[in-house]
């Protein structure tokens, strides 16, 4: 008789511990989705914009393949100092996404005089929640911090952005840990 209560108090034990754990897996495997606009592009040149989107958007889908989480893009270019909380609140709500980053790339040449040696970027991203609030902001020089002074302009930019994902997801972790896994 001992043996049959002990062995079904274990069981229950188990079986309540399992679907506890379960539970707890489930919040936590909530798929985010992040939406990314076009970003803007310092100096304003037309022929610039469509290559630097594309080695932006390259970098950022390479970043996410391993994650679990979903990036959305939004064909529209929202200026990066003048942001309109009410626009943010839209865009997440129309495109049902939990954040939204604003992004903006800016170019300058390193050189001596009239000679330059490349160009490098700096990548800016202001991260939003869907309600419009700013919940952090990160900025990666590619040239002050990987002290790169030869390479192309496509992958400047994606070693920017690659730097600036990660720079908003280690401020991520300093404000709360169960949001870090963007």
């Amino acid at each position: 008789m001992r043996k049959i209560i002990f062995f079904t108090a274990l069981i229950t034990f188990l079986s309540v511990s399992f679907i506890s754990v379960k539970a707890q897996k489930n919040a936590d495997d909530k798929i985010r989705k992040v939406l990314y606009f076009n970003p803007e592009v310092e100096p304003d040149i037309d022929e610039i914009k469509e290559p630097t989107n594309n080695a932006f958007f390259s970098a950022v889908s390479d970043n996410f393949s391993g994650r679990k989480n979903k990036m959305l893009r939004a064909e529209v270019q929202v200026p990066f100092d003048s942001i309109d909380k009410q626009t943010i609140v839209d865009y997440c709500v129309n495109n049902d996404a939990d954040f939204a980053i604003v992004s903006k790339v800016r170019y300058f040449k390193v050189g001596l005089g009239k000679y330059v040696f490349s160009n490098q970027v700096v990548v800016s991203m202001k991260l939003f929640g869907a309600d419009g609030n700013l919940v952090t902001e990160t900025d990666h020089d590619t040239y002050r911090k990987n002290m790169r002074l030869l390479g192309s302009t496509v992958n400047s930019v994606k070693i920017g952005t690659e730097g600036a994902i990660k720079g908003i997801i280690k401020q991520l972790r300093k404000l709360k840990p169960t949001e870090a896994e963007l």
